[in-house]
């Protein structure tokens, strides 16, 4: 039931993502078309901050979803055993470390 669950709302996150994405790729287009039309450095840089906070959002988010997924494995087979919690706290902070 959990899985379900779980799987429902991942599905909800990533249409969530998928349109943020598109926005981005919106903003994205409309910076280019102000760095063609050169306009305001400034106000292209807050341009770029904006899609840059938008993109971080859906990374966060996109990890939190691995993060979740990591952790449910565990759940699914019943290994909550140290070396088992400690492998995950490896493969969490290897992630972590790759991409953040």
């Amino acid at each position: 039931m959990q899985d379900k669950r779980m799987q429902e709302n991942w599905d909800d996150k990533r249409k969530s993502l998928i349109t943020r994405l598109r926005r981005v790729e919106g903003q994205l287009r409309g910076i280019q078309r102000m760095m063609e039309e050169e306009q305001d450095c400034e106000r292209v840089a807050q341009q770029l901050s904006a899609a840059r906070k938008a993109l971080d959002k859906a990374f966060y988010e996109t990890m939190a979803c691995a993060l979740r997924q990591e952790l449910s494995m565990s759940q699914q087979t019943g290994d909550n055993s140290p070396e088992k919690l400690e492998s995950q706290i490896q493969h969490i902070t290897s992630l972590l470390s790759k991409y953040a």
